[in-house]
């Protein structure tokens, strides 16, 4: 039945312009484009906008690094955007900024608007400054133990590990990531957001308990923000910070700028209000239409802001600001059960995956299969991600078509059962198409739910039926006889298969809208798929084309490092990676000229991808059950200092390693031991003899020099 129409404002979290999307960005994108993409087939209205969060110290300080304007930092990020977000289909009405008019508007619109509500506190504050780089330090800036939970290297303002917020004058030996200086205590006079207001607290105990009706928060971040509201008292929220600082100027506080974390989030409001200009539609008229459902897509590290103050701010705000709808979280995304993340190094890169000529539609799929409407961390596992993709959709899937159709066009010139002048008999054993058909009510309310994964295993069970149907039939002794009856059943088998496999298409849409596209090109269908004509039947079929390449383990490989990290000399080891037994080899005969066993040569291009650098040995200790291990804390010249495990205990004492200058390689691929993350890898030398020697430059070499 037709679904009556409605209205959607859909947003994911803005990635922040300091860098190029990682693959943890492009999985939520997915997750809500499959979303969006099956209320667009169902003839909903759709405004699915985006905006790079571009304000804050990060892009700053970087682009003074690089010795640019912050935005010529932000344009040169956001001139990465498209090859990305257009090779993984992620179907964006209009992507913009909050570095933009709109976003200043709007977030001095609420601002004044929250401060005429009596909302807007001063007070002076204790605030970490930094007394080498001579600034205040912003929260992600301040590393240090979290106060909550005890785990180390936590940011100045939540626990990754736990999701508590904080203060980050509360972390346990705080550190500036600037310089590794100890910050010191200083006054600053700042604004904030009072979120203690009993009002503001009883209107989010209200909120979260059903955001609106008939909707309800997932039960993980319901229990979540039941131990902020109930078990604990609301804090006000900064929302100041002072000169130099890259962001939206206060109205009426010279010299003091919004943080980033009020401005980012109305940046969803700017992009649409800049949406909505290029069809002519006024913003405020939009808001306040009664049918508008508006709805978040956000990572669980910041549910806090995103039910708390995010929905606060545009409650007391008034007209035409809404509350969200609802807010949907996710998980993480972990490379064999470990995190992946950017400030670490580590995980798979989107570009990289398009410039290997990965299937993106491999990707989407992938992730599709794992994707609840659970707060669940999501895995990719190299083996399990081939496996799945070749059994599934190639092998289950594209099998269907790729058989069937063949036969139909080489007997029946593309003609299906429907288009014989005795088509009547075809309904009668259209058994696999009415198989498919059966599965919509389950597949429509699993897409509501955003329940991908129990759509993929209802499709691939119902692929699973046509191709056991189809080969019970035996079309190719069918296609073998001369008699009519023969004809007609393999003709009948054929069609059934053929338009249970259309049904499917349709089915697969939203997670992988090319497959579904070549694959109703078969039949004649124009691209932008409708629900509704899910249950249509064709009569006739073009030529089959190739649908879907199977996935190469060896690029899977490539994406992942493996060859990268197969290729690092086993001695003086980043040990990101153990190092690979090697094979066998005869020795050569004693005539054997040696040139024929020295290693091959390279071009200067080879030995350029490289990156050496000399690094500083601030900190050495013994690893905890690792033999060969000590873990090195090195001065590379960053802006933090990076963690290498080297396999050098046999030749060296941790506490003679401090202070040495050595060099190393620098953009060896990070890599997740069972230790903790290895970013690299220190040279050393040794022969057929005993001993390993750490190498070491000459006088005045100073960390982060390049070895050329």
């Amino acid at each position: 039945m037709p679904e009556s129409p409605r209205k959607f404002f859909v947003t994911t979290a803005l990635p922040y312009a300091n860098g190029p999307f990682h693959i943890g960005h492009v999985m939520e994108y997915i997750q809500a484009d499959i979303w969006v993409r099956y209320q667009r087939m169902r003839g909903h209205e759709m405004h699915f906008v985006g905006a790079d969060d571009t304000h804050g110290a990060p892009i700053m300080l970087q682009a003074e690094k690089e010795g640019i304007t912050p935005k010529a930092l932000v344009a040169r990020i956001a001139a990465t955007r498209p090859r990305v977000l257009d090779g993984f289909g992620i179907s964006f009405d209009h992507w913009h900024s909050t570095d933009s008019p709109e976003n200043v508007e709007l977030s001095q619109d609420i601002y004044t608007r929250l401060k005429a509500r009596g909302l807007i506190g001063s007070r002076a504050v204790e605030q970490f400054y930094d007394p080498v780089k001579a600034m205040f330090l912003p929260d992600r800036y301040v590393k240090g133990t979290c106060p909550v939970c005890g785990t180390k290297d936590q940011y100045g303002d939540a626990c990754e590990n736990c999701s508590s917020t904080y203060n980050a004058t509360e972390l346990i030996d705080p550190y500036s990531t600037l310089t590794g200086a100890k910050p010191e205590l200083r006054t600053s006079e700042h604004l904030f957001f009072r979120l203690s207001d009993p009002e503001v607290a009883n209107y989010l105990k209200r909120w979260t308990a059903e955001p609106s009706a008939g909707q309800a928060l997932q039960p993980e971040v319901r229990n979540k923000v039941k131990e902020w509201l109930v078990d604990g008292e609301l804090a006000d929220w900064d929302i100041s910070r002072d000169a130099p600082y890259f962001g939206i100027p206060i109205p009426d506080a010279p010299g003091k700028y919004f943080y980033v974390w009020l401005d980012a989030p109305i940046g969803y409001l700017a992009s649409l209000k800049a949406h909505l200009a290029k069809t002519g539609t006024d913003f405020s008229t939009f808001l306040q239409d009664p049918a508008l459902e508006q709805y978040h897509f956000i990572g669980k590290d910041i549910v806090y802001f995103h039910t708390l103050f995010w929905p606060a701010m545009l409650a007391f705000a008034g007209k035409p600001y809404r509350a969200p709808t609802n807010v949907y979280v996710h998980g993480f995304i972990t490379f064999l059960n470990e995190k992946m993340s950017k400030s670490r190094g580590t995980g798979i890169s989107p570009v990289t995956y398009l410039d290997l000529g990965l299937d993106p539609e491999w990707f989407r799929y992938y992730i599709a299969t794992k994707l609840s409407d659970r707060v669940e961390d999501l895995d990719f596992n190299p083996d399990d991600f081939v496996a799945r993709v070749n059994s599934d959709l190639v092998g289950k899937f594209v099998n269907i078509a790729s058989r069937a159709a063949t036969f139909i066009t080489r007997h029946f010139n593309g003609e299906l059962s429907l288009r014989a002048p005795d088509h009547a008999h075809f309904k009668e054993r259209a058994g696999s198409t009415t198989v498919a058909w059966a599965s919509r009510p389950l597949i429509e309310e699993a897409y509501a739910a955003r329940e991908f994964g129990k759509v993929v295993r209802e499709v691939m069970r119902v692929a699973d039926r046509v191709n056991e149907r189809f080969d019970a039939e035996k079309p190719w002794e069918l296609a073998r006889r001369d008699d009519a009856e023969s004809r007609a059943r393999l003709q009948d088998v054929c069609t059934d298969a053929l338009n249970a496999f259309r049904a499917l298409a349709y089915y697969l849409a939203p997670i992988a809208p090319s497959l579904a596209t070549r694959a109703t090109d078969l039949f004649n269908v124009p691209p932008n798929l409708l629900w509704d004509d899910i249950e249509n039947v064709a009569d006739r079929i073009n030529p089959y084309t190739h649908l879907m390449t199977r996935v190469e383990a060896a690029k899977v490989d490539a994406l992942i490092g493996v060859a990268a990290a197969a290729a690092a000399p086993a001695v003086a080891t980043s040990a990101a990676r153990p190092a690979a037994k090697a094979a066998t080899t005869p020795a050569p005969a004693k005539d054997t000229p040696m040139e024929q066993t020295s290693p091959s040569t390279i071009t200067i291009d080879d030995f350029a991808k490289v990156d050496l650098r000399i690094a500083k040995i601030v900190a050495a200790e013994h690893v905890d059950g690792a033999d060969k291990l000590i873990k090195l804390t090195l001065d590379v010249g960053e802006a933090q200092p990076r963690t290498v495990f080297a396999g050098i205990k046999s030749a060296y004492k941790p506490e003679d390693l401090v202070g040495r200058l050595t060099p190393m390689v620098a953009n060896l691929a990070p890599r997740k031991m069972k230790f903790g993350l290895s970013e690299g890898m220190v040279l050393a030398a040794s022969g057929d003899g005993p001993g390993i020697f750490l190498l070491a430059p000459d006088t005045g070499a100073a960390p982060g020099m390049k070895v050329k």
